[in-house]
Formats: C-alpha cells, structure tokens, sequence
C-alpha cells in the first residue's frame, strides 16, 4: 500500500510517499532498463540515513552511447527516527510540460521536517525552472506534501550535498555506497554542486537565457558591397 503525496507548485511531478520500495545493486529485466543501489546518506546532526535509489532508463542518446538515458529517478529515504519513509520522484523527459528534471544534491531532516536541494538537469530544465539564481530549486515536506521554498527558507545549517550527483556508469555501479564513497563519487563535481551556495553565480556561470531577446532576435542580413 502506497499514499502519496503530491506538490501544488504548478503541478510538479514530484511525489513523496509513505512506501516500501526494496531496491539494491543494477537490476536488469528483459533489456536492462532499469537501475539501481542504496547509499548512505550522512545527516547534518551525525546521523545516517539510507537512500534506495531506482533509475528507469529509455534508449541510448547515439550509436556510441555506453549508457542509457535517464527517464525517471525514484529515491526512496529510510531517516532515524521516523516510522515512515519519505520517497522523491522526478521525470527526465522534456516532452513532459511541466517544470521537470531535477537532480538531486542534498536530503536531510530538520526539526522533523525532510528538506531537499535540487538543480535543474541541463539548460532546458534550467529555463522551464525560470532560472533561479543560485541555481537551485528546494523544497520542504509540510502538509503531507513537497513544496518549493526559497532559499531563505531553507535551513543555513544544510550546506553540504550529501548524496551521489547523478549516476554512476553502469559498468561501474556498485550496489552500495558508503559516506566515503559518496564523497569520493562527488569529488570532481564544480563548487555550487559539492555545497549549497547562498550568493548568486555570474551570467558566465549559468546557463544561456534563451528567452532573452539576442536568441529570439533574426539574425541581419550580410551588407551587400
């Protein structure tokens, strides 16, 4: 039995869920479409958590592709303390309308309410999320739903990400990760991404605004000489 619970924030895919979803290491079915692990997730006070991750994965972007690409990610977080666990789901296809497409950075529970960090997964997401600057969409549980918050509102002391950022290659999954692990998959990642940055990034630093007026603008014609 699953209740879920989903956001009024114009209608956002994301769902948290009361549920028990038992997910480890790559699974494969008929043509492999699946993946998934568990890891730890280390808490802001000391404790940790676990994170069931559970990837659907569509067809190959090029003939050269070694990887899927990602259409949904489900992760399902079993916290100390409570009786339930709290499941975040999002959508990786553009063809869905609604704002979509978020990664996660950071999941951590404060005064007994789940917190997370986000990003928007590429430039498109990133403009259907209208641009937030810093680049990141957060969201709180509260009424038995996710709901988007600003940044003031997000607790100061949720500073570092605390989750794998993305996905592993599949010929390098491992079927659970440890805090060291995580931290170590995480290691490259650019500044805003290993920590929850509170300052605005430069233009240079974001992704292009399509709707500004120099995209949607023809391009003039060559002077004849």
């Amino acid at each position: 039995m699953s209740i879920k619970f989903r956001p009024q924030f114009k209608g956002f895919i994301a769902v948290a869920a009361l549920t028990l979803l038992g997910l480890s290491g790559c699974t494969g079915g008929i043509a492999a479409r699946t993946m998934g692990w568990q890891e730890e997730v280390l808490l802001h006070d000391g404790q940790t958590a676990i994170a069931e991750r559970h990837y659907q994965l569509g067809g190959y972007s090029t003939p050269a592709s070694t990887d899927r690409t990602a259409l949904s990610q489900t992760i399902t977080f079993k916290v100390p303390g409570l009786k339930h666990r709290i499941v975040w789901e999002t959508d990786f296809r553009d063809s869905v309308p609604e704002p979509n497409s978020l990664n996660l950075l950071l999941f951590d529970v404060v005064n007994g309410i789940p917190y997370i960090a986000t990003y928007p997964a590429g430039c498109i997401a990133y403009n259907k999320w209208q641009r937030p600057n810093p680049p990141y969409v957060l969201f709180k549980h509260a009424q038995s739903r996710w709901q988007r918050i600003s940044m003031a509102e997000f607790p100061a002391e949720l500073t570092k990400t605390n989750v794998i950022v993305g996905r592993p290659a599949t010929e390098l999954l491992k079927s659970y990760y440890t805090v060291e692990g995580v931290d170590a998959r995480n290691y490259y990642l650019e500044p805003q991404y290993k920590r929850i940055l509170r300052e605005a990034l430069s233009d240079s630093e974001l992704c292009p605004d399509w709707g500004a007026q120099r995209y949607r603008s023809p391009v003039p014609p060559l002077p004849i000489n």
